[in-house]
């Protein structure tokens, strides 16, 4: 069972949010999360298969039994990077959340980091865990989760420890917003990455519902306006993956 890990799915598509938006990726999805925000609509629940994408982008899809052995993410991999070289620009780690199976990313990394380049994607919440591995990461977005929208309290002391760990790979920092946070809040940990992480752009990302945005326009420019006067490198990104019905 040592290298065997629980996973949801794997499928190639584009990235939709952050400054790589548009890059081809292999996303591999993990189960299970330490946090439970309340926008969160990604189904990261352990299942007894996990749904592995036929080739990329076929969005068709096989049932591999859980828990998934690392051999066969390696030789998946290995076949889609044979049929399309220069299609994948790295390993998209999401989930729920990946440092959530840090033990097993640890025997991972190393592996999968031969064919492509590692990108994780977290919430930045366990700083321990990320120094084990960080050496076999190559790029981090991680998230700062806003009371206002996640509807619990931010846990800023770990966001802070992590950023410091993290620092050195960050892609960048991204916080979700709506109509319900106040720029206050949103400058708070618009700070704390300029203070850590002055060189990486910070992305407001509007929350995104079934309905469209959960925000106006002219709201995000004002949340920018304030956040611009802390942070040189604020952007607004929405998720566009959303927008293109892609996974």
């Amino acid at each position: 069972m040592k290298d065997k890990g629980k996973l949801v799915e794997i499928f190639s598509s584009i990235q939709g949010e952050g400054p790589l938006v548009g890059v081809r990726q292999v996303f591999i999805r993990f189960c299970g999360c330490n946090l439970n925000c309340a926008y969160c609509d990604t189904d990261h629940t352990e299942d007894e298969f996990c749904l592995v994408e036929k080739a990329p982008g076929a969005q068709k899809f096989d049932q591999v039994a859980n828990p998934v052995e690392l051999k066969t993410v390696i030789d998946l991999l290995q076949e889609w990077k044979s049929v399309a070289t220069n299609l994948h620009h790295s390993i998209s780690l999401t989930g729920g959340e990946p440092l959530h199976h840090g033990n097993i990313l640890g025997r991972w990394l190393p592996e999968l980091r031969k064919i492509l380049p590692i990108y994780l994607e977290t919430n930045g919440t366990q700083p321990g865990i990320l120094s084990r591995l960080l050496d076999d990461i190559d790029y981090i977005s991680m998230d700062i989760k806003l009371e206002s929208v996640c509807h619990f309290p931010t846990p800023w002391e770990l966001h802070r420890d992590f950023l410091s760990a993290a620092a050195e790979k960050l892609c960048c920092i991204k916080s979700v917003v709506d109509s319900s946070t106040p720029a206050d809040e949103l400058c708070v940990a618009v700070r704390l990455a300029s203070d850590i992480a002055p060189e990486t752009c910070f992305i407001i990302q509007p929350r995104t519902d079934k309905s469209g945005l959960a925000i106006t326009a002219g709201r995000l420019l004002e949340l920018q306006m304030a956040a611009a006067t802390i942070h040189r490198d604020v952007r607004i990104i929405a998720q566009t993956h959303r927008f293109l019905d892609l996974l």
